[in-house]
C-alpha cells in the first residue's frame, strides 16, 4: 500500500520552482527587480529540470554531475532570495517560504552528493 505522504523529491523541486516563480511575480518592474526576476526564474526552476535529467543519467558519473548541477542552481537561488530579503526588494511571506524550502533542499542535495561521491569512491576501491 502506497502512502500519500511518500517523499517525492521531484514534486518538491517542482513546488520549489513554483514558489520561486510566485516570488518573481511579486518583484517590481524596476531594473533591479527585473534582473532578480530573470535570475531567480532560471535558477529556481532549473533544479527540477536537471533532476529529471539525473533520473535518466547514462552513468554514475553523469548522475553525480547532474546532482551537483542541481545543488549549484539551488545555491544560486538561495543567494537571489537572500538579496531579495536583504534589499528588501519585496516583503512577502512567499519569499520566506521559498527561502526556507531552499535551505532544506540544499541540505538534501548536499547529503545526496556526498553519499553518491562516497559510494563512487567505494566502488573504485573494490
Amino acid at each position: 500500500m502506497e502512502s500519500n505522504n511518500k517523499f517525492d523529491l521531484e514534486d518538491r523541486l517542482v513546488d520549489f520552482a513554483c514558489m520561486c516563480l510566485d516570488v518573481c511575480e511579486l518583484l517590481p518592474s524596476t531594473k533591479a527587480g527585473q534582473n532578480l526576476e530573470y535570475q531567480l526564474s532560471k535558477s529556481g526552476t532549473a533544479p527540477a529540470l536537471i533532476y529529471g535529467e539525473a533520473q535518466a543519467a547514462e552513468s554514475r558519473a553523469d548522475f553525480l554531475h547532474k546532482m551537483r548541477m542541481c545543488l549549484k542552481e539551488i545555491k544560486e537561488s538561495r543567494i537571489n532570495l537572500k538579496i531579495i530579503r536583504r534589499k528588501p526588494v519585496v516583503v512577502d511571506t512567499k519569499v520566506e517560504k521559498a527561502f526556507n524550502e531552499n535551505n532544506e533542499l540544499m541540505a538534501i542535495f548536499l547529503k545526496s552528493v556526498e553519499t553518491a561521491q562516497n559510494n563512487d569512491e567505494r566502488r573504485k576501491k573494490q
